[in-house]
């Protein structure tokens, strides 16, 4: 029988160590948009494109670059001084940043970082970055919403100052590499259910693990701050359970995990063999394409989702 041909999702996934390259080179001529050390930025998105802004404020405020905060689009306050508003949407069309960017024009300098310079987002926002070279054909994000993170940790790394613990992207792209080729443990493979679980910066990369398990396979997934998997979660972790964190684990989940039978899953610490926060959630990426064609999905088309969510004037 002739192989199956691999989804394009699939393909997009190993792109990204290319990607991530690419957007670092690029930080030099991005610089006048992106924001400046010392301002106080608000970043908003949807789905995917929220938890990367949750995960890139943490990397700013706790490098010391200015107070940032990040909503999902919907919930941005509008009226809170802040000097600049970062917007990220892969399609440039999702209703709800729209609506961001226009209700502050005017007010406060805007940029959006996209991957379709010609929608309209190009007439809303004050200034683009655009990422066309991480597009993406599937509906589900992976590459974009990444590649958009590299972009903005190599900026924050071009001004002299990542969090403590936090390795240049250099280093992350090398370890990218390592987690497109790496096989995923059966016991994760054929898990029924996964906890990912962060601290800081990595609770947004664990956020966005459980939606790419959602989206793509329909999995029971839960994410949680690491700290807090005691205060309930881990009541539902048992034999062929899953529990994944993003960064180093507080001391002691392993042995918590184990202890009810769970499979504790950290490759992301400090112990040799360990792979940068955001290669690991390569790992992830792959997980879900995989546990979706084992349930006979697709995950170029996942179920109920569009590439962009467009509202009428009656829902907007």
């Amino acid at each position: 029988m002739p192989a199956q041909d691999a989804s394009r999702t699939s393909a997009e996934i190993a792109s990204q160590p290319d990607t991530w390259r690419r957007a670092a080179a690029s930080v030099a001529s991005l610089t006048d948009v992106l924001p400046r050390r010392g301002e106080r930025v608000a970043v908003v998105g949807c789905g995917t494109s929220w938890f990367m802004a949750l995960a890139y404020a943490q990397l700013r405020e706790r490098g010391g670059h200015g107070e940032t905060d990040a909503f999902a689009a919907s919930e941005f306050p509008v009226g809170r001084a802040y000097d600049r508003v970062l917007a990220i949407t892969r399609s440039g069309t999702t209703t709800e940043v729209l609506d961001v960017l226009a209700a502050v024009k005017g007010t406060v300098p805007t940029t959006a970082v996209t991957a379709d310079p010609a929608t309209p987002v190009k007439d809303i926002a004050d200034a683009l970055a655009v990422l066309d070279y991480a597009d993406e054909e599937s509906v589900v994000q992976t590459r974009f919403a990444t590649t958009v993170l590299a972009l903005l940790r190599a900026h924050l790394e071009s001004e002299g100052a990542l969090p403590a613990g936090v390795g240049p992207m250099a280093e992350a792209v090398a370890d990218a590499e390592r987690a497109v080729a790496e096989p995923l443990d059966a016991a994760v493979r054929e898990a029924e259910q996964c906890t990912f679980l962060g601290t800081g910066w990595t609770y947004g990369l664990a956020l966005e693990a459980g939606l790419k398990m959602r989206e793509a396979a329909g999995a029971w997934t839960e994410s949680y701050p690491a700290m807090e998997y005691r205060h309930g979660p881990i009541s539902i972790t048992g034999p062929g359970r899953v529990a994944w964190v993003f960064g180093p684990a507080p001391k002691g989940l392993a042995d918590d995990v184990e202890r009810v039978g769970g499979t504790f899953v950290a490759r992301s610490g400090d112990a040799p063999g360990d792979l940068d926060p955001l290669a690991d959630l390569v790992r992830a990426q792959r997980l879900a394409v995989l546990v979706a064609e084992a349930r006979g999905y697709d995950p170029d088309r996942p179920r109920n989702l569009t590439r962009s969510v467009i509202l009428d004037g009656s829902d907007a």
